[in-house]
């Protein structure tokens, strides 16, 4: 397990996003995950509605699933959830900034249902969701052991657990954690970045069976050389983001550089991109 230097809580998180609202939203849109080039010729909008159709199909989502969302961003992805497979679903994000864009979208929705929290103090009941997903959020639990256990609590018996994850190499050199894991975690606001042996270890420990994993990597890296594209051109045309980035106030500004790292990281291996599933017994 990648521990950055300085711890990160959830209250960093939640500043980070909120810092960076406009600025995720005028680079990448509403979805704030990776896409997934099944072909390579894909669109961003394609590649990020094939990675949430690959969970709902992992996940084998329907009509009238009941679906918990953590660290569900803007709420895109429940709101997808629901048109393509008119699933129910609980949508949990400990951002304000997008809580209140997800409920701006759609005020009077009971369906998707958004909260603003954090999962692992939530009152959501035991035994209540057909299926878990979490779509690049795990990485921000301060406690991953306790994340796991709560989706074990949360989820019917023989319900399915699915989570997209940022994961480190096995055995990483020194120079790599040095030079990328560690400063992405601390950059990113990532209290630990775990292996796919980490995850396997605390998915078995909290009491989910069945564990099933994808390494799918090549598949989704180009999301970074987009990002780090389209931040480059927005450095130029867009004055506010300018502003932001040049500015010593702005704390979050250092993930500007953060971008590249991570698009390094997945060119050296140094990191991976997975996608696990597993089940209540």
């Amino acid at each position: 397990m990648i521990h950055p230097k300085r711890t990160q809580t959830a209250a960093e998180v939640a500043a980070h996003y909120n810092s960076l609202d406009q600025f995720y939203r005028a680079l990448w849109g509403e979805h704030v995950h990776h896409g997934f080039w099944e072909s390579g010729k894909e669109g961003v909008e394609e590649a990020t509605h094939k990675l949430i159709e690959l969970v709902a199909k992992v996940g084998e989502i329907g009509t009238n699933t009941t679906v918990c969302d953590v660290g569900c961003g803007y709420g895109a992805t429940a709101r997808y959830l629901k048109s393509k497979y008119q699933a129910e679903v609980t949508a949990i994000t400990i951002s304000k900034a997008q809580w209140q864009y997800a409920r701006e979208c759609e005020p009077e929705s009971k369906n998707p249902r958004y909260l603003l929290g954090d999962f692992l103090n939530s009152s959501l009941s035991s035994n209540a969701f057909d299926v878990f997903i979490s779509i690049e959020s795990s990485e921000h639990m301060e406690n991953k052991q306790l994340f796991f256990e709560e989706v074990y609590r949360i989820l019917k018996p023989g319900g399915r657990f699915v989570t997209c994850a940022w994961l480190s190499a096995e055995a990483p050199k020194k120079w790599e954690i040095n030079y990328l894991l560690e400063p992405i975690c601390r950059e990113g606001r990532l209290p630990s970045m775990g292996s796919e042996s980490d995850y396997r270890y605390l998915i078995k420990r909290a009491g989910l069976i069945d564990t099933e994993f994808s390494d799918i990597s090549k598949q989704v890296k180009k999301t970074w050389a987009i990002c780090a594209r389209r931040t480059c051109t927005h450095f130029f045309s867009n004055k506010t983001l300018r502003k932001y980035l040049l500015s010593k106030q702005s704390s979050d500004r250092i993930f500007a550089k953060t971008l590249f790292r991570i698009w390094a990281a997945y060119g050296f291996k140094s990191m991976r991109y997975g996608l696990f599933s597993a089940e209540k017994p």
